[in-house]
């Protein structure tokens, strides 16, 4: 089976800084993968340079059969992946059914009448039905990062990239995201999820990579890479969980 997101000997550079060193990765299809690493690990790199938020200077990355190399494939892979980010980057102007409409209507060239019907239904998927006519700064910060989500899925992607998506949230609104991203997790969405929430990677997680210095250092199922006897693994993890 051919890989949904193929990366292949990728390199990054920020000036002096080589945030990717020879990153290699394939994702298939319906994948769950969840990536940790410290904080300049290049976790977030990777993800942006999936859809090409970030332009990587070496490598080869595929996407659905459509090779970034090519600046003209960029909005066609684009289209195809949804992200949502740690900040939630919604419209503030505007009220939630529009912040999901817009691009539709843009993008997909839906009519008004088809977009706030799936804005409409995305919103009652992702537990909030009533907010279609407030205002993002009418919600909590669950609320908004689920709003994003929706946004996110109203593209009909294939694949959805999340960057760290709880982290700016409070603890109580963690679970409520979380509960959405596993919601989509079973039902086959491919996903890839920068987070070091181990409880959501150990139920949905197919596969956990653990990044360091710009390279992949260990690839392993949860429970695996979750046990391991890696030097290095170990001694990060022993600092998010607090063993």
């Amino acid at each position: 089976m051919e890989p949904i997101i193929h990366i292949e000997n990728v390199h990054k550079h920020f000036g002096r800084v080589h945030a990717l060193r020879g990153i290699s990765l394939d994702v298939y299809k319906g994948e769950v993968v969840v990536i940790i690493g410290p904080s300049g690990s290049g976790k977030s790199t990777l993800l942006r340079c999936i859809n090409h938020l970030e332009e990587y200077n070496e490598g080869r990355i595929v996407v659905d059969g459509t090779p970034l190399d090519d600046t003209k494939n960029i909005n066609v892979v684009r289209q195809e992946v949804g992200m949502v980010f740690q900040s939630f980057n919604l419209f503030s102007h505007l009220r939630v059914i529009d912040n999901l409409a817009l691009a539709q209507r843009i993008v997909r060239r839906r009519t008004r009448e088809e977009a706030e019907k799936i804005a409409t239904d995305l919103l009652a998927k992702v537990g909030i039905p009533d907010k279609a006519q407030a205002y993002p700064v009418q919600l909590s910060g669950g609320q908004q990062q689920r709003v994003a989500i929706a946004r996110a899925l109203a593209m009909n992607p294939k694949i959805m990239l999340f960057d760290e998506p709880t982290s700016a949230l409070d603890p109580e609104m963690i679970k409520e995201v979380l509960d959405v991203m596993l919601a989509l997790a079973k039902e086959g969405m491919t996903m890839v999820v920068v987070s070091h929430e181990m409880g959501f990677a150990r139920a949905a997680g197919d596969r956990m990579i653990l990044m360091d210095e710009g390279q992949i250092v260990e690839e392993a199922t949860p429970d695996k890479l979750l046990t391991s006897s890696h030097e290095r693994t170990k001694l990060f993890l022993s600092k998010v969980l607090n063993l």
